[in-house]
């Protein structure tokens, strides 16, 4: 159990204790420094442990935005002080000082672990109260202040996320919030919110795959449904701080799996009725992958690069003090909520087909206005990157070369032709894929050469303006050329046998972005060699379809579908729930 030191005499009538316990603390009284100290020294190292002033004047949500947040080591706001076990040896140092001075005494050991070289989060209160005031005056003020300031609707507003989306906010979030508190109320956690808001969109794709119209009609109502848990989850976290390492890995991959397996049920449905759609859902989900790793790897590039300004950037900063544009800018590149209405609606009044080909011509326009935009940023802001930056698009990257040899010296310098290497690659094996026969035996030529340049093109440290580019299209190469040679074996089963392999490739690539996230690193390079890397599995098909009769294909598809999937999951799994893990918190909405 959590426990509390409140340190100062007490307060008459002061209602801190009973709103500490309410949080689950433990209170225990210390009357000055030295006390605490001995407070402290009673508390198991493992435990979280915080130090409260007597006098606190404040809201209850302020108290618990600074004593229960999971997620940072030690947090604090004026008057409390709370520590987990990664912070508590610092803690135990500072207390040992006794750091002198004025104030409250949380304050000034907070102050010490910071001078002491210990990161400190100090959460935005906005509106709540956080105080010691001194004298029966200034306790008046404060008291008055809290009772000005509704803190279960401060709670409940900043239960939504600060950016979401057009839909979300105006459709979604009004009635979303009140559910994650409903849940709150009654223990539930976010995870089970994210397990059922999964479960309900596969039994929406169930729905699609029967093919009747009452399904359909069906599985787009579920849709909506799975979507509204899907945005509580994250409210009920926030509203609660119930943040995991765990729910983070669920959040970030669930997300991929319902809306890939919507699409899956969806060419089901169309299969009963004769209309065969598969390769349109591949395409839907490739398109979606490679948009999503475009604004990865152009984040991951920028978001610790110095001198990181454009004219683009500022034109985009002005346009943001307009308030319809940024709506209109959100809605445009249809992000996920917007997407999943539409593809709902579709799915209830029109046909699968119609559905993958809104979905192919919206999210086309959408990566070609961001993509656009980024490489307009890229080519005129003089943006220095860093190491950390290069090895993360390397690790983006997924080469099965890299993972051999190790990742590029430091010391060379930066190829600028590097992301025009990766786009003729990746346009010479699709290219190839799209104009030679299924089995043409050339084509091995084609594929040898795109594992060569491919890894060339990633032999320099990737810090060039647009070296962002190189992950995405390498995604591109190999995605498509697995589409187009299933589609040219124009047997049954073998695009649904891609459609599984792509998903267990995607899975991998974002797995490895959330880890990159997270500050842990990329997949251990065992992993990358295994799978064969972008490079080695796209040989791989290509020699498969050249070595086997096309009713043996699908087959093969499968097996490597079935082989990376296990290998990947087993080795996520085993990552996202060991200690080491981070936890990902995404604060902003995934196109």
């Amino acid at each position: 159990m959590p426990t509390v030191i409140l340190t100062g005499p007490p307060v008459p009538g002061s209602p801190l204790q009973d709103e500490l316990r309410s949080l689950g603390f433990d209170v225990r009284p210390a009357a000055g420094p030295q006390d605490t100290a001995t407070a402290l020294a009673g508390v198991p190292a493992q435990e979280r442990v915080a130090v409260v002033d007597s006098a606190f004047v404040g809201h209850p949500h302020a108290l618990r935005l600074a004593l229960t947040d999971p997620r940072f080591d030690a947090c604090a706001v004026t008057g409390a002080f709370a520590v987990q076990a990664g912070a508590r040896k610092a803690l135990d140092e500072a207390a040992a000082l006794a750091p002198a001075g004025t104030g409250p005494y949380a304050d000034r050991l907070a102050a010490a672990m910071e001078a002491a070289g210990t990161t400190v989060q100090r959460p935005e209160l906005g509106s709540l109260v956080a105080a010691v005031p001194d004298g029966e005056a200034e306790r008046s003020e404060a008291l008055a202040a809290v009772a000005a300031v509704d803190d279960e609707a401060v709670r409940l507003r900043t239960a939504v996320k600060s950016r979401d989306g057009f839909f979300t906010t105006f459709f979604i979030s009004p009635y979303s919030r009140y559910i994650a508190r409903w849940c709150a109320r009654r223990g539930l956690t976010p995870n089970q919110v994210t397990t059922a808001s999964l479960i309900t969109a596969l039994v929406a794709a169930g729905c699609a795959a029967t093919g009747e119209r009452w399904g359909y009609v069906t599985a787009g109502v579920l849709l909506l449904v799975s979507f509204v848990l899907d945005c509580t989850d994250g409210q009920l976290a926030r509203y609660s701080l119930q943040y995991s390492t765990m729910g983070a890995w669920l959040d970030a991959t669930f997300d991929r799996a319902k809306e890939y397996s919507f699409y899956a049920g969806l060419a089901l449905g169309a299969a009963r009725n004769g209309d065969d759609v598969w390769a349109l859902a591949l395409g839907s989900m490739i398109l979606m992958t490679c948009r999503h790793v475009v604004d990865f790897s152009f984040n991951e590039a920028n978001h610790d690069a110095t001198a990181n300004t454009s004219p683009t950037a500022a034109l985009s900063g002005r346009l943001d003090s307009v308030g319809w544009t940024v709506w209109v800018r959100r809605m445009i590149i249809l992000p996920i909520g917007e997407r999943w209405a539409m593809i709902a609606v579709l799915t209830a009044v029109t046909s699968p087909r119609t559905v993958f080909y809104a979905l192919l011509v919206g999210c086309a326009f959408g990566a070609l206005y961001t993509t656009a935009g980024r490489v307009l940023r890229s080519v005129t802001r003089k943006a220095k990157r860093t190491d950390r930056a290069a090895r993360a698009l390397a690790d983006l990257a997924d080469s099965g070369v890299l993972a051999w040899t190790g990742y590029p010296r430091p010391t060379k310098r930066p190829d600028r032709a590097a992301p025009w290497l990766a786009l003729g690659v990746s346009l010479l094996m699709t290219d190839g894929a799209l104009t030679r026969d299924f089995g043409d035996p050339w084509l091995l030529g084609t594929a040898a050469a795109y594992a060569l340049l491919a890894g060339a093109a990633v032999s320099a440290p990737l810090k060039g303006p647009l070296d962002w580019l190189i992950p995405p299209l390498f995604r591109f190469g190999e995605y498509v050329t697995v589409l187009v040679l299933a589609a040219k074996a124009d047997v049954p089963g073998a695009l649904p046998a891609a459609f599984g392999l792509v998903a267990a490739v995607a899975y991998h690539h974002y797995d490895t972005v959330y880890r990159i996230r997270g500050g842990s690193g990329a997949p251990p390079h065992w992993l990358v060699r295994t799978t064969g890397g972008h490079e080695g599995r796209v040989l791989l098909t290509v020699v498969l379809a050249t070595v086997l009769a096309r009713d043996a294909f699908p087959v093969a598809l499968t097996a490597m579908a079935v082989f990376v999937a296990l290998v990947v999951l087993v080795e996520s799994i085993r990552f996202w729930v060991s200690s080491g893990a981070p936890a990902v918190h995404d604060e902003g909405e995934p196109a």
